[in-house]
């Protein structure tokens, strides 16, 4: 199960892979440097478009365009082959400071689009990070649905669409929550501790949810993808030859490859030569596909 190296991207937080089936690539997001990028499976050719802010998170549409969270809110990006990239403000978020942007964010099974946010420096615990929900046709200012954050992660949904998993990353808290999900309004209520990852290796990040319905985490610091059981049974863990692994989502033709995006330290040494790449996994189980965002 040894991690191959797809690119050396050198991103300084890659984050968000999707799997798009029909174009066979993976497209992903380099937060600070605000870059969409797309990798080819059939020939290794890699593709990337500038974005107007930092760019966080990402859903593909049916036209081949993308809805994103960026630094003010929700937008759509339509990415051109010349390497041009228009981008239309969608809806802005109202966040608690100036100094905060979105973060970690996916659709729902319904094809809502939902995104977190948080303070820009982690480093001042500051526990403003929100959970918005963004629905087409939404007009004026997105309202958080959840708060009191300070690095919200993790984002998935089970394969029925009825639990919904969000964490936080920060060292302070490190902890994976559960929700029973209202597919219907798009709610979440009843929040439970799914996972305490004070009690394993690494910080919660990024996350995919498997076809058995098993929530994969990436646990960044710790160069590790743990596989948890419904029952929030830790089942199995993958290396990568990284240490700061930050979003894992399923692929390839039959779904049953996990790609992973990384960080890359300012404080890069020799020993972390790769960090900042896009690797491929076999996990020995298969994926689910990525909902489009519904228009």
């Amino acid at each position: 199960m040894s991690a191959e190296l797809i690119v050396d991207a050198r991103n300084a937080v890659g984050e968000c892979p999707v799997w798009v089936p029909e174009e066979n690539a993976l497209y992903w997001v380099d937060i600070p440097a605000g870059g969409l990028q797309r990798w080819s499976a059939e020939n290794g050719h890699v593709h990337a478009w500038k974005t107007p802010e930092m760019l966080a998170c990402i859903a593909r549409q049916a036209d081949g365009s993308w809805v994103a969270g960026m630094e003010s809110g929700f937008f759509q990006l339509h990415p051109h082959n010349d390497g041009s990239l228009d981008s239309q403000v969608l809806a802005n978020v109202d966040h608690a400071r100036t100094d905060m942007r979105l973060n970690d964010g996916r659709c729902d099974r319904q094809g809502r689009f939902w995104a977190s946010s948080m303070v820009l420096n982690m480093g001042a615990n500051i526990a403003e990070g929100a959970l918005y929900r963004y629905s087409a046709g939404q007009r004026g200012p997105v309202e958080a649905q959840l708060g009191g954050f300070i690095v919200p992660n993790g984002l998935g949904f089970s394969p029925d669409g009825r639990t919904m998993y969000l964490s936080d990353s920060h060292p302070l808290v490190q902890q994976i929550w559960a929700f029973d999900y209202d597919i219907d309004s798009g709610t979440p209520s009843n929040r439970r501790l799914f996972v305490d990852m004070n009690q394993f290796c690494g910080r919660p990040d990024g996350a995919a949810v498997d076809a058995d319905g098993c929530y994969w985490i990436c646990a960044n610091d710790a160069g590790l993808i743990h596989r948890f059981t419904p029952d929030g049974r830790l089942d199995r863990s993958l290396t990568v030859p990284v240490k700061k692994p930050t979003m894992c989502a399923f692929g390839g033709s039959r779904l049953d490859t996990l790609f992973v995006t990384s960080i890359r330290p300012g404080d890069d040494h020799d020993e972390q030569s790769l960090a900042g790449g896009v690797f491929a996994l076999n996990p020995g189980v298969k994926g689910l596909p990525e909902p489009l965002f519904h228009v």
